[in-house]
């Protein structure tokens, strides 16, 4: 059976099945499968999105927005030194229940310790369950950063810093700082399934999981005990739908009533359907080509700098973005407060790029792999037919491109342990602070972050970005990201390609879903008319 066919088939029979003629279902079709259901052990919005139904965070943002709102803690005070920050935790929170697990108590501190914990504790029982990686709060440096956390009562929590970060709070509404439950862990690990953990989740958020038939389907049902409210809407489905013709086709039909990135070339007719709504809005995100700065000849920025002048970025913005994406020539969109507009970008000169490889010492032909994505993504639309046009661009200074490509948890896999030579990748800001784009180019301690995928290090770059995250003044940190811009352009480590244009399509009878500027899917207030 055609496998498209077979997702749809079981979308539609949820929807017949439905137990209440009344209950209302909203259909959202993913272009992707999530890794597990923890975000902790997660750095992509694959995934992200599929655990958060479930889930909350001490603190959260506006749905929609950047700005901060308390979640599970109630209230927070930071000390005037910014050393300490004590959390006053809700009361009362339900965890939701799923077949297998019954809560016997409410949400309390033991779960926020527990939840922190497994990320740096390794005495926590669950440290090395799925793996123990934790990228996310790595990368962040939160091992560094964090000194303790304790527990005061059951509803207040004290968190020491080593030193001031004017970015705490944001990060903590980030999802690897989502808040499980421990008396779940260790209900499974007394049955010896501890791994169940991460695949079947149990949460404070609005929805409780239901089912997942993998590659296929994620169910969630409304959680009536939600601290928040109980949302409008009784049944939440992920439709996971990788092609875009497809994506497309359920929309029109009704199978689904939100989509996610939709090609530049569908936009026209999906604008026109009387039946369908596109919201747009330019994106907090970055596209780009990176470099592994620890393969030659790409440890020579020389080299870097030759193909990123050999590729005709011009006529991938045309082609490809079609319209939907702006030129890249920083990291952070230019509608970030610390954006460096005196950046002059690389030009596309290919004489010029052939002079930049002799004067290396490269020698042509030159093979190399070049790796694109195999999902569609925020930031590119299209990875594929760009790496096509970089393949043709590089043969033309005598660079051999060859085209990889893996299933798209394989490929983020292999990318962060540093296997490809050059490598489409992309990002979306996690919380609306310039910190959160550059910290991915950062090597905490002196090793490239699991993010930093070209695995790139500069003492000048890192020694901005400590200082940068210390001190509240903004005008200084403006002065330190332009020039961590400026550094990185000179040294090249990526090639900045767009910053995109997000659309999202959905049906006309969805009512009040809210583009997050943080490229975030969420549905708990969303209703259907």
């Amino acid at each position: 059976m055609n496998h498209l066919k077979m997702i749809g088939f079981g979308v539609a029979a949820l929807l017949l099945g439905s137990s209440a003629a009344s209950a209302k279902t909203l259909v959202y079709c993913s272009e992707g499968s999530p890794e597990n259901f923890t975000p902790a052990l997660n750095t992509t919005g694959t995934s992200f999105d599929a655990a958060r139904p479930v889930f909350d965070q001490l603190v959260e943002f506006d749905r929609g927005a950047t700005t901060l709102k308390p979640g599970l803690a109630e209230s927070w005070i930071v000390s005037p030194d910014g050393m300490t920050i004590t959390f006053k935790l809700r009361k009362g929170v339900k965890f939701g229940a799923i077949r297998d697990f019954k809560p016997t108590r409410d949400f309390n501190a033991d779960d926020v310790l527990f939840s922190f914990g497994r990320q740096y504790d390794e005495k926590n029982p669950y440290y090395k369950v799925s793996g123990g990686k934790y990228d996310y709060y790595s990368d962040m440096d939160m091992p560094k950063l964090v000194k303790s956390i304790e527990k005061k009562d059951d509803y207040t929590i004290v968190m020491t810093l080593s030193e001031p970060n004017v970015a705490i709070l944001a990060n903590l509404a980030m999802d690897f700082a989502t808040i499980q439950s421990a008396e779940y862990a260790d209900n499974l690990m007394k049955k010896g399934k501890p791994e169940q953990f991460d695949q079947v989740p149990v949460g404070t958020g609005p929805f409780t999981f239901s089912s997942y038939q993998k590659d296929a389907v994620i169910r969630f049902k409304a959680n009536k005990d939600y601290w928040g409210g109980k949302p409008p809407i009784d049944d939440l489905v992920f439709a996971i739908t990788p092609d875009p013709t497809a994506r497309l086709s359920k929309l029109k039909t009704g199978e689904c009533q939100v989509s996610t990135f939709p090609r530049p070339a569908d936009l026209p007719e999906m604008q026109k359907d009387p039946d369908l709504t596109v919201m747009s809005q330019p994106g907090l995100n970055i596209g780009y080509l990176a470099f592994n700065a620890q393969k030659p000849p790409f440890d020579k920025k020389e080299v870097r700098q030759a193909l990123s002048m050999a590729i005709d970025k011009p006529s991938i913005i045309k082609d490809v973005y079609l319209g939907a994406g702006q030129a890249a020539k920083n990291l952070i969109p230019p509608t970030m407060w610390a954006y460096n507009d005196k950046v002059v970008d690389y030009p596309f000169d290919p004489e010029k790029a052939k002079a930049l490889l002799k004067t290396a010492g490269v020698t042509t032909p030159l093979d190399i792999d070049l790796w694109y994505m195999p999902v569609q993504r925020p930031y590119n639309p299209d990875a594929k037919r760009i790496a096509e046009m970089m393949q043709s661009d590089l043969a033309k200074i005598g660079v051999n491109a060859k085209l990889v490509t893996y299933e798209w948890g394989e490929y983020r896999k292999r990318l962060q342990n540093g296997e490809a030579t050059a490598a489409l990748f992309g990002w979306t800001g996690d919380n609306g602070d310039p910190d959160n784009f550059f910290f991915f180019l950062g090597c905490p301690g002196g090793k490239p972050a699991a993010s930093n995928v070209g695995k790139w290090c500069n003492t000048e770059f890192d020694a901005r970005l400590d200082k940068a995250k210390q001190i509240t003044d903004q005008a200084e940190r403006t002065k330190l990201y332009g020039e961590m811009q400026v550094i990185e352009h000179d040294d090249e480590p990526v090639l900045n390609i767009a910053h995109s244009v997000v659309y999202q399509p959905m049906r006309k009878n969805v009512v009040d879903y809210k583009m997050s500027p943080l490229g975030r899917n969420q549905f708990d207030g969303v209703d259907l008319k």
